[in-house]
């Protein structure tokens, strides 16, 4: 990872808070001429810490109203199981998170549905075939306290 100084954050900070801000605003907010604030961005792009720009969407307007916790257990923990599971996973179009993970379950999935029909679906249709599943164990949210892509404190110089 590259050395990132107090402008390098007040950047990605600046553009965390809004994305779209043209190179003139984002320029004045951070201190520097438009010129030296482009190409500290291209930095920040080429050595991959700026990954893209997206749209932040409402998952409750597009009617995605329940957000499932899910935690699978595979049979085995090897190599191949992993593999397997982790490409078959990668195709589902309702999973917007999956985390391997540490301690007694194998992986954490974040699923959005627009209901528990919707969620029985695709536990029926995705979830119970994925391969090597030993367990799958659903929590529902009742609702969300906190979302951030990158915790606050990790943005301060």
């Amino acid at each position: 990872m590259p050395d990132l100084d107090r402008i390098d954050l007040k950047i990605l900070a600046e553009l965390m808070g809004e994305a779209r801000a043209s190179q003139l605003e984002l320029a004045e907010k951070v201190g520097l001429s438009p010129t030296a604030c482009a190409r500290r961005i291209r930095q920040l792009e080429e050595s991959g810490i700026i990954r893209g720009y997206s749209a932040d969407l409402d998952a409750t307007a597009l009617g995605l109203v329940t957000t499932v916790v899910v935690t699978i257990t595979l049979e085995k923990q090897s190599e191949d199981y992993l593999a397997a599971f982790e490409a078959a996973i990668a195709r589902c179009p309702d999973v917007v998170s999956c985390h391997l993970m540490s301690g007694s379950d194998d992986y954490h999935l974040q699923v959005l549905a627009r209901d528990i029909a919707d969620f029985e679906r695709i536990h029926k249709q995705h979830l119970s075939r994925m391969p090597g599943v030993a367990r799958i164990h659903s929590s529902f949210a009742m609702r969300e306290v906190v979302r951030r892509a990158i915790p606050e404190n990790a943005l301060r110089g």
